[in-house]
């Protein structure tokens, strides 16, 4: 969805499509779109800047005239010509050529629209993972900055594995969920994301095949196949991912690493029973398939806490366990951490310090304070609470709304319900008109591409309101399309 920061001045005396050409041309004159930049539709360009479409369709044709854009059927209008410069130097390179063959590949589409409507004013955004601003805790978050303000802390790089009072803090923590890990065994991380990149180029080769649950939030990224991993999904049951078709999957698909959600499962909010996790590490152990447990949600439970991790039945070194900070505390707070082997920690921060020199030592020593204060623990239990208390408000709203046009299971934990519409419709024209009416999905098939007539539905980010609101109209639309 393309995003502009300027709009034309409706008072001026200066035409508004003369003010759009001129803003166009100077885009063009100072290399902000180059040779073969693909402009917005028409609709969209009158939309952002809230004009007429006729407005707009003057704009391009003046440009068009004067041979700096170029407009085809079927594939848009794209920069043609800057000619002051074309004139007098050498064309500039072709910077869309590069684009297209750098070795990170871009979003899928839709996760490129989602990632670019979330921050279109007055959108209700039903599936965004993330805490509600109403849930992070910014007093307390004042109070530990205003606590560090007196305190001798350092504001350089950490060292490699980052600093030692947090990675001390982790460790305490990791115990009291069954995890005896030293400092030393743990990697501090800017989030879980971090994690899965370093590890996805430091420890795989090009070629290999990940596995992982059907569907899977890592099918919504491109991290691994940016590497050139293969992803595999093995389907999921009530009690998680079916470990019994692990050696079927890893010797048709010579697989070179699992991955996996154990707890309040994204996007299907699934908890892996107690029994499944010792089955699959067991299984794992015997086919000597190395294990990520990405438990960043662990400490999001309602009633009773989740099974003990996979970790912490670990003897053989073969997880690497995942925790964040993000969905607990805040997700512009970036830390998290890697549990592992020493050799595969010291090998995954040589790497890190190679990308960013290290996280944030100021959220570092934030997080330290946070976990050593004891503020973190009485935040879990606000934010448990707040959680559950959306969690039934929504199941109670699609009760309500969508009892005759979806079913879907009741969360113990986490964010996420995970929606099956019972119509048969296109996604995309739903993610589309809903998009259109204010509302923002996340489509079941950015997860698994067979998902297409599912919903990631969170109860995390949007107010009560806008909940209700958000999924009355939606309902709407499916009976519409549904017709």
């Amino acid at each position: 969805m393309f995003k502009s920061d300027w709009k034309p001045n409706k008072s001026s005396s200066v035409p508004l499509h003369k003010q759009i050409t001129d803003y166009i041309k100077e885009k063009i004159s100072n290399g902000e779109w180059t040779l073969g930049y693909k402009l917005p539709p028409q609709r969209t360009l009158a939309k952002v800047l809230e004009v007429n479409r006729s407005t707009v369709v003057t704009a391009y044709e003046e440009l068009i005239a004067e041979g700096l854009i170029e407009g085809k059927s079927g594939s848009g209008t794209k920069v043609v010509n800057n000619t002051w410069n074309l004139l007098a130097t050498t064309p500039p390179p072709d910077w869309n050529s590069y684009v297209s063959f750098g070795t990170h590949k871009p979003n899928l589409p839709t996760i490129h629209e989602i990632n670019q409507a979330e921050f279109s004013p007055n959108i209700i955004r039903l599936g965004t993972g993330e805490l509600s601003p109403h849930l992070i805790p910014s007093t307390s978050m004042k109070k530990v900055f205003h606590q560090l303000s007196n305190k001798e802390i350092s504001y350089g790089y950490e060292e490699p594995k980052g600093l030692l009072p947090l990675r001390e803090q982790i460790a305490n923590y990791l115990k009291t969920i069954g995890i005896p890990a030293s400092p030393s065994s743990i990697l501090i991380v800017s989030g879980a994301l971090q994690a899965l990149q370093l590890i996805s180029v430091g420890l795989l080769h090009r070629g290999s095949t990940v596995l992982t649950e059907k569907p899977s939030y890592l099918h919504s990224l491109n991290v691994f196949q940016s590497a050139g991993m293969h992803l595999v999904g093995i389907p999921l049951d009530k009690e998680g991912i079916q470990a019994n078709l692990i050696q079927q999957y890893k010797k048709q698909q010579k697989a070179a690493l699992l991955y996996t959600i154990p707890s309040f499962h994204n996007p299907t909010g699934t908890l892996m029973t107690l029994e499944r996790r010792k089955q699959l590490l067991d299984i794992c152990h015997q086919e000597q398939l190395p294990l990520i447990e990405d438990d960043v949600y662990r400490e999001l439970w309602f009633d009773e806490n989740p099974p003990k991790p996979i970790k912490a039945f670990d003897k053989h070194g073969l997880v690497l366990y995942l925790g964040s900070l993000s969905k607990s505390l805040s997700p512009g707070f970036r830390i998290g951490w890697i549990v592992g082997p020493e050799p595969v920690v010291e090998h995954l921060a040589d790497i890190k310090m190679q990308t960013d020199y290290g996280s944030s030592s100021l959220s570092q020593w934030a997080a330290v304070e946070w976990l050593s204060s004891g503020l973190y623990y009485e935040h879990l239990h606000e934010v448990r609470q707040q959680l559950k208390t959306r969690r039934d408000f929504t199941l109670d709203t699609l009760n309500k709304y969508f009892s005759d046009i979806a079913v879907w299971e009741k969360p113990t934990g986490g964010f996420y319900i995970w929606l099956r519409l019972l119509p048969s419709l296109s996604m995309r024209r739903l993610f589309e008109m809903a998009l259109t009416e204010g509302i923002l999905l996340n489509p079941g098939n950015v997860y698994d591409n067979q998902a297409d007539q599912y919903l990631r539905i969170s109860y995390s980010f949007a107010s009560l309101s806008n909940i209700e609101n958000g999924l009355k109209r939606l309902s709407k639309i499916v009976k519409t399309i549904a017709k």
